[in-house]
């Protein structure tokens, strides 16, 4: 019999621990959650407290049985999950499923996988803390009340065949992507011109060099910047004044999850969940502390290791003790920022990740304990003979590093001033040219994840461990995408003074142009419209902080998690249905003009697929009378519609957006299908469909990729051709068998292994047989067998069933053919 069991989330994590522990212990994995809220929208009693339903999963019955076994023949069970409250929440799941004693199981939390801190641990272990458990089931709880209550608006309401969903944090998350997109698209660009100088100088050394010299002030009008530089044209430009003056540079803090997620983005190009994801394989390698905190404080051992690291290293003029306040008004329970476990180890594998991720986090740790960087500032200003103003020089000069010898914090933007040459008062200065560049007025950039995260941070919505899932569910449901946008070309003007003379040159550069940055779709444009019209309170941004503040009291045992259920829940329930009855149905309808050709009404609109145009109205549901058509009577209508009067209808391609595609750019959506030319006597087009743009061939369809740079616009006959045959190879090559008895009746290779094709139906073939060599041994009748049993399942749906596959001869049955 095992003395000691203990139970952590992750194999990794086990595998660190187990080598600390010895044979004393024996540690397994749970993998995460054993239980999960029950599926359909049962799982919540809200007639009894809100007590959830919890099940196990199908996927975890295999883990759960084999550690019952493992904990019948164990004498005491040791429960080491995450110290945060999911941690909590999966070591009580634990407990509830394996009849654990609360009161007597013991419960470790650590801050980082140390021999040191994991033995502490275990020397200091304490029971279950229900009020932890509690403020995550009370997250839980709420959330999948609010996804299940508001979803199905959003499917009556908005569009039925894309299984849209809401959620509470997810929804809001989403309206920050939506209105800084409404802002920029509002934003009008003012034009102002910036004016620069360039001069002449030589160095200590007698070197020529050049200085700049920037006009503080900025003209509003191009007349007033021409005017500047013709005034200028006799002027003699000198120094007024020289002001040197020390200054200093200090370290940020440690990292924090946001911090954390924010500068792996800046710095290594990370998304949010990958960076996450690393840092999860560093925590459970043992190189790091918890990822999962707001914390920004270093504990006294972790700050005399870093200090001890930084002397031996860099001598004792670059360490500085420092202890960093946390500005979170609620820090969750992790005591420490994110930092190394060793100082005196600055790598941490083979990795090229975990190695980036863990080298940042190591730098940053350290640089908090170092000497502040100081710096020597020095301002010119310089007079002009024949105006006012004066132009500004600066120049900056590192005098001691600090902290920057390890960790460069420093934007492009403070990085830009450098040393200016040896100048004296009165010094006349020679001037190369002087610029006035028209530039134009910006509006705020779109968010890239991290700042994302920054945001929801700054306004106190979702907590550490959130952040990454957050993000990735609102990508995941279609509401927000992360795109690089190419911008569109914009003309500004350049006057220049050189050689005593002003010319005017006009230049082109690009506007709007972005990198991978968040933007909304139309669906995320038209749901989150929707939801802030009839749920304000539930989107609103003060809301949802108090909401998480609600959750920290709970975590502190200060409320009662079902009172703050009930008091969220009971209102927002008769919203729901007040909602439910009187809005009206979403379809973000624009009419846009009146097609040239036909005299029809051109529209914009949310279609069954997706956001479209169509020319030409579609029949409504009521008669001449007034009266409401039934079903039979407007399909009926529909049947006898003349082809030249149904409406036309066209996917809405990007660039264009459903709220400012124009009539022009609709026409030139309704090119699509195109028709390239004949091959083998069958026609070969370019076109659009729901799943994305195409060239057809006959009843083939080879997909032109997303990141193809060829478009179903311009696609020339001879790059369809290339596609063409890229799909013929590929459908011959996954086609393993073709029956003569029925050539409908095919074996093919799919991405989960063999399958059967008979017609337009995908049918499963038994595991034991998915591998290739083994369905291609497969009869005509087996085959058939399995095909009729999906035809009449599918049938017993939808009341209807196709003509199954003929039955084979035993002339036919002989004649079996494969095709390699």
């Amino acid at each position: 019999m095992t003395k000691n069991l203990l139970i952590v989330e992750s194999p990794a994590k086990a595998k660190t621990i187990e080598k600390i522990l010895g044979s004393d212990f024996k540690v397994k994995s749970c993998f995460g959650h054993i239980r999960d809220l029950e599926k359909g929208n049962k799982a919540i009693d809200v007639e009894n407290q809100y007590i959830p339903k919890y099940i196990i999963p199908d996927e975890k019955k295999k883990v759960v049985n084999e550690l019952k076994k493992e904990i019948k023949d164990t004498e005491a069970v040791w429960l080491a999950t995450d110290e945060d409250r999911e941690g909590e929440a999966i070591s009580w799941h634990l407990c509830e499923v394996f009849d654990l004693d609360i009161a007597q199981t013991k419960r470790i939390v650590f801050h980082e996988i140390t021999a040191p801190a994991i033995k502490k641990a275990v020397q200091n272990p304490r029971n279950l803390d229900m009020d932890l458990v509690n403020a995550q089931q009370a997250r839980r709880v709420l959330d999948r009340l609010v996804g299940f209550e508001l979803s199905p608006i959003l499917w009556r309401k908005v569009s039925r065949s894309q299984a849209l969903s809401a959620g509470r944090v997810q929804s809001v998350a989403v309206r920050v992507v939506v209105e800084r997109e409404k802002e920029i698209k509002a934003f009008q660009p003012e034009p102002y011109y910036k004016v620069v100088a360039l001069f002449d100088l030589k160095d200590e050394d007698g070197n020529p060099v050049q200085m700049k010299g920037e006009l503080a002030k900025r003209f509003e009008l191009e007349t007033d910047a021409v005017q500047f530089l013709n005034d200028c044209t006799p002027a003699q430009f000198n120094i007024a004044s020289l002001e040197t003056k020390p200054a200093k540079k200090s370290p940020r803090p440690p990292f924090t999850t946001s911090t954390l997620q924010q500068e792996a983005s800046i710095k290594l190009g990370f998304s949010v969940s990958r960076t996450m994801r690393v840092a999860q394989k560093l925590y459970e390698a043992g190189k790091i502390t918890y990822m999962r905190t707001d914390s920004v404080n270093l504990s006294d051992t972790a700050r005399t290791a870093a200090l001890n690291e930084i002397q031996s290293r860099y001598g004792d003029t670059y360490t500085h003790p420092r202890k960093f306040k946390t500005k979170a008004k609620d820090a969750q329970e992790a005591h420490e920022a994110i930092r190394p476990t060793y100082f005196n180890e600055d790598s941490a594998g083979a990795d090229n990740d975990e190695q980036r991720l863990y080298k940042l986090i190591w730098q940053r740790a350290v640089a908090s304990q170092m000497s502040d960087a100081q710096l020597e500032r020095t301002t010119a200003k310089i007079n002009i003979s024949t105006r006012t103003e004066q132009l500004v020089s600066k120049g900056e000069v590192l005098v001691f590093p600090g902290y920057l010898k390890v960790y460069n914090d420093t934007s492009k933007e403070e990085d830009s001033s450098g040393i200016l040459p040896p100048l004296n008062i009165g010094q006349v200065l020679s001037l190369i040219n002087l610029t006035a560049t028209e530039r134009f007025t910006r509006p705020q950039a779109r968010f890239t994840e991290a700042g994302l995260v920054k945001k929801l941070e700054e306004l106190g919505i979702g907590r550490p461990s959130t952040y990454a899932p957050t993000i990735a569910t609102i990508q995941k449901r279609g509401y927000v995408v992360i795109e690089k946008r190419e911008g569109t070309d914009r003309n500004y003007n350049v006057y220049t003074l050189a050689n005593g003379q002003v010319s005017k040159v006009v230049q082109t550069e690009k506007t709007g142009a972005s990198g991978r940055r968040l933007f909304p779709t139309d669906m995320g444009m038209l749901v989150n419209d929707f939801l802030v019209e009839n749920f304000q309170e539930i989107l609103n941004y003060s809301f949802t902080a108090k909401i998480e503040e609600d959750f920290d009291k709970i975590a502190q045992g200060n409320l009662q998690w079902n009172a703050m259920i009930d008091e969220f829940y009971k209102p927002f329930k008769v919203e729901v249905v007040r909602v439910m009855e009187e809005a009206e149905r979403v379809t973000g309808e624009r009419f846009l003009g009146v097609d040239p050709v036909s005299g029809k009404k051109v529209f914009a609109r949310l279609g069954r697929f997706g956001p479209m145009v169509q020319i030409g109205e579609t029949n409504t549901n009521t008669g001449e009378n007034g009266k409401k058509l039934t079903a039979k009577e407007l399909k009926e209508l529909k049947k006898n519609e003349k082809e030249e009067d149904k409406p036309k209808f066209s996917k809405i391609r990007k660039p264009y957006s459903l709220d400012t595609i124009t009539l022009e750019e609709a026409m030139e959506l309704f090119k699509l299908p195109r028709t390239l030319g004949e091959l083998e006597g069958k026609v070969v087009k370019a076109s659009e469909g729901r799943f994305g743009p195409y060239v057809q061939h006959g009843s083939l369809f080879a997909s032109i990729k997303k990141d193809s740079e060829l478009d179903p616009l311009t696609i020339t006959y001879e790059e369809a051709l290339v596609l063409i045959a890229q799909k013929k190879a590929d459908d011959a090559r996954k086609m393993i068998k073709v029956f003569e008895e029925d050539e409908d009746l095919t074996i093919r290779e799919g991405r989960w292994g063999a399958y059967i094709k008979y017609k337009k139906e995908n049918v499963k073939i038994p595991k034991e047989k998915k591998e290739r060599e083994v369905a291609a041994q497969m009869t005509y009748e087996e085959c058939k067998k399995l095909v009729d049993a999906h035809l009449e399942t599918k049938g017993k749906g939808k009341g209807k069933k196709k003509a199954a596959p003929k039955k084979a001869t035993k002339k036919a049955a002989k004649k079996e053919t494969t095709k390699k």
